[in-house]
């Protein structure tokens, strides 16, 4: 699996996600979140409003159970904490 990501930090969204999951083949908006000091890695919804009004999330990736989805989620959090170790956050200020 190969995953390249990209720097966003803006709010708690610290990074996305593209996964070439077979050749030619990829997976993009994967969202990673920081909440307090937890990295949560957030995976493509379809959302769509219902005929009551109401707003609906629909999963694009279905798993066969509750683990495999915690151990692909494990494998792209881990990857992207290594990711991170290489790529510091730069923070730039302006001087007013």
């Amino acid at each position: 699996m190969n995953i390249k990501f990209k720097d966003i930090n803006t709010g708690i969204v610290q990074a996305r996600a593209v996964i070439e999951i077979a050749e030619g083949i990829f997976l993009n908006e994967i969202t990673i979140l920081r909440k307090g000091r937890e990295t949560i890695v957030e995976l493509p919804q379809k959302s769509f409003r219902g005929k009551d009004g109401k707003m609906y999330h629909m999963n694009i990736l279905t798993f066969a159970n509750e683990d495999k989805e915690n151990l692909f989620k494990l494998e792209i959090k881990n990857e992207y904490l290594k990711w991170r170790g290489q790529n510091p956050k730069i923070l730039v200020y302006e001087n007013k």
